[in-house]
């Protein structure tokens, strides 16, 4: 295992997409160590900032301290193992490939942007765009699955193509925004206009209705078996799931009908 002890006092943020399980391995840690960042507007060596013990021959790293100023970690990762005990900053596993990714703390915006598959698990808090799409992108995350036991903030899944998000507590306004397809399961309060302009997909509501834009259409009651399918994977996965969710019936509305209208919105029914 290679460890990266942060060391940084800066304020100003560090751009580190160099921290990659796939383009560490094979490398001493005084190589790893000298790997350029971007500290603002200069580069700097990655053992500016962290200090570098062990080996990168496993692909597994850990990464420990206050990583909240430390942005794009796991970036475009193909492979391996990244642990980070402490909070992250913005842009984890953007655009990441394959591996795994696991948080213990909170992150910030940007969480798995446009991923193309791979496993980020955070057990805490993330930002706002979990798994979205960059500004003027076709398509958010691809595939892959992105797991958030707190809460989550703004446009969660926006413009999603494919893929799982689950978020165990509360999350912002316009969850699920233009979603073309793929899955989001929220425990939590949604805020305003969740599903607004999804094309298909599935969005699964556990906690209290929210108030849905008049574009979607109620169209049965019934007990998803695909539900029960995704809510075990996730058990597997780590992810907190409740016996009582298993067997839930949910309410159906197909829309956002000013789209294309083959999204659908799932409520637990008695919440």
């Amino acid at each position: 295992m290679l460890a990266l002890t942060y060391r940084g006092s800066t304020m100003v943020p560090v751009e580190a997409e160099c921290i990659r399980p796939d383009l560490f391995a094979g490398k001493t840690a005084a190589e790893i160590a000298a790997i350029p960042v971007q500290h603002g507007n200069a580069p700097a060596p990655l053992g500016e900032f962290f200090t570098v013990t062990g080996d990168a021959s496993d692909q597994d790293i850990l990464l420990e301290g206050d990583c909240s100023r430390v942005k794009l970690i796991g970036s475009g990762m193909t492979s391996g193992r990244i642990t980070v005990r402490g909070p992250v900053g913005m842009h984890l596993g953007a655009e990441m490939k394959g591996g795994e990714i696991q948080v213990h703390g909170d992150a910030g915006d940007w969480v798995g942007a446009e991923m193309h598959g791979g496993l980020i698990h955070v057990h805490g808090n993330a930002g706002h765009l979990v798994g979205a799409a960059y500004r003027g992108s076709q398509a958010g995350m691809r595939r892959g699955a992105i797991l958030i036991d707190g809460k989550a903030g703004n446009e969660i899944g926006g413009g999603m193509r494919r893929g799982l998000i689950a978020v165990g507590g509360d999350t912002g306004d316009f969850t699920g925004v233009s979603v073309i397809a793929g899955s989001i399961f929220v425990w939590g309060q949604t805020g305003i206009r969740p599903g607004v302009g999804m094309k298909r997909g599935t969005l699964t509501l556990f906690g209290p209705k929210p108030a849905l834009l008049p574009t979607f259409r109620f169209d049965c009651v019934y007990r998803p078996t695909f539900v029960r399918i995704y809510l075990l994977r996730l058990r597997e996965r780590g992810f907190p799931v409740s016996e009582d969710c298993l067997d839930a019936s949910f309410t159906r509305y197909s829309g956002d009908l000013v789209a294309l209208g083959k999204g659908e919105i799932l409520h637990r029914q008695g919440t």
